[in-house]
């Protein structure tokens, strides 16, 4: 059955007491209680640090089963090599990220491209044949130039998900070009009536058996954390 994800861009905010963690919990309590909450989480960390070994076998450690972890890919990935000659690097990366694939943790690995990338089709499917099959990724675009059919026709051939995001300034094509659905709900604020309209559409998705993965803007206040929590509930209530 078809499942929502549904959480933050990161967990470790203290400014996040007392509304969503409690007032006095211990910042290193964070994650195990973010997950009894939430059942996911996107890792920007990833993006600028290879994480340890050790670090992750704590996130798989304090969250339950079936949570998932959406990580970043790392900067020079995206941002110094722009997709080209990663050849060395995108192994190394996937490398780190392997417990939690074995541990059934990870979500997909989320590829968020500069804004002055231009769409270049030669260049994102060779990048999207060298990318391992057995983990889920999504692409984030952030030059409207991406926002083209041939762009999601390649993404469609590779089972890769467009990331579709929100924010004040620009919005994703809603397309959908892989068996799961990825959302970055970026905007401060969200009205009851665009909550009621994001939540029928995850339902439109679960509907039609694909995974859905949502994540909320974090960072100075709870309210993301909040409206994942209250999106989640209202998708998969409690039994």
């Amino acid at each position: 059955m078809a499942q929502l994800f549904a959480g933050t861009s990161g967990w470790a905010y203290p400014n996040w007491k007392p509304d969503f963690y409690p007032a006095k919990l211990a910042q290193a309590k964070f994650l195990g209680y973010y997950a009894t909450q939430l059942n996911a989480v996107e890792v920007n960390f990833t993006f600028r640090q290879l994480v340890k070994d050790t670090t992750i076998q704590k996130w798989i450690a304090g969250t339950p089963a079936g949570f998932r972890f959406s990580p970043k890919a790392h900067q020079v990935i995206t941002h110094i090599k722009r997709l080209k000659n990663t050849g060395d690097f995108l192994p190394r990366f996937m490398a780190t990220l392997e417990p939690l694939a074995q541990a059934g943790k990870i979500g997909p690995v989320l590829f968020q491209l500069p804004p002055n990338f231009k769409i270049d089709l030669i260049v994102l499917e060779e990048f999207l044949a060298a990318l391992p099959r057995g983990v889920e990724a999504a692409f984030e675009f952030r030059h409207i130039s991406w926002f083209a059919d041939e762009a999601f026709e390649l993404l469609k051939k590779y089972n890769r998900a467009i990331c579709v995001a929100e924010t004040e300034e620009r919005i994703t094509p809603d397309v959908v070009t892989a068996d799961f659905c990825y959302y970055r709900y970026r905007k401060p604020v969200y009205t009851p009536e665009e909550r009621r309209i994001m939540v029928g559409r995850i339902r439109e998705h679960l509907e039609q058996g694909r995974d859905v993965y949502g994540y909320f803007k974090h960072e100075e206040t709870p309210q993301g954390a909040i409206y994942a929590v209250e999106v989640l509930r209202e998708i998969s209530p409690a039994k």
